[in-house]
């Protein structure tokens, strides 16, 4: 059974990884919201999984609010600002796609080297999928820093969060509930206040590239 759910821990790890590097590899903000979607329902499978074969019931409602707030209710709130302000395209990143993916697969490389003492201790059927998430987190702090429309940085946002909560499940085989709640709340708070910022970037610049925010200073 712990060959299985390693298998099915791998193949979720995998797929939450894959839908965070379709931020750098694609351009519409559309497919950004289709992949972190992608993503949640991916990442709520493996909490199912790991409440299912770890005899933690509360994974169970974890689950269910990873399907509910990041599977629908967010993507919804971010469609509803690319209808808004028009789909704008990440047309001109501070580092190009080629390189962005480049640069992606050397973070989850790096990833694997930092936890691969933590793999090689560690005893629990998830430990081979722990790297994955380190890349995740890894990958989405570079398209934080690399991306220049606010709405790109938000998805990268949350993105990060689902890789933190990722790590969470897969070392700690399941983490408490009113851990995750806080945890939830607090990616809430933090889109909330972005969804404000984007806003008033919107208003002020017609346009929702923070590279705009440096004309602030003449």
């Amino acid at each position: 059974m712990d060959a299985t759910f390693s298998q099915l821990a791998m193949l979720g790890s995998s797929l939450v990884l894959i839908f965070g590097l379709i931020l750098l590899w694609r351009r519409r903000v559309p497919a950004y919201i289709n992949a972190f979607t992608g993503q949640s329902i991916a990442l709520a499978g493996v909490a199912g999984a790991t409440g299912y074969f770890g005899n933690e019931p509360e994974l169970y409602w974890v689950a269910a609010f990873l399907l509910v707030l990041k599977g629908a209710v967010i993507p919804a709130l971010l469609r509803r600002m690319g209808r808004r302000f028009g789909t704008e395209r990440e047309l001109d990143p501070y580092v190009n796609t080629a390189t962005s993916l480049l640069m992606a697969g050397l973070l989850v490389l790096f990833g694997y080297a930092v936890m691969r003492p933590l793999v090689a201790t560690s005893q629990l059927p998830t430990r081979a999928s722990i790297p994955l998430a380190m890349g995740l987190i890894l990958v989405s702090l570079f398209v934080i820093v690399t991306r220049k429309k606010a709405l790109t940085q938000i998805v990268g946002f949350l993105m990060l969060e689902n890789g933190i909560a990722l790590l969470a499940i897969l070392g700690t085989y399941g983490i408490p509930l009113i851990v995750e709640l806080g945890v939830f709340l607090d990616a809430l708070l933090g889109f909330l206040v972005m969804q404000v910022f984007v806003y008033r970037i919107q208003e002020t610049f017609q346009t929702m590239d923070i590279g705009q925010l440096s004309r602030l200073r003449h």
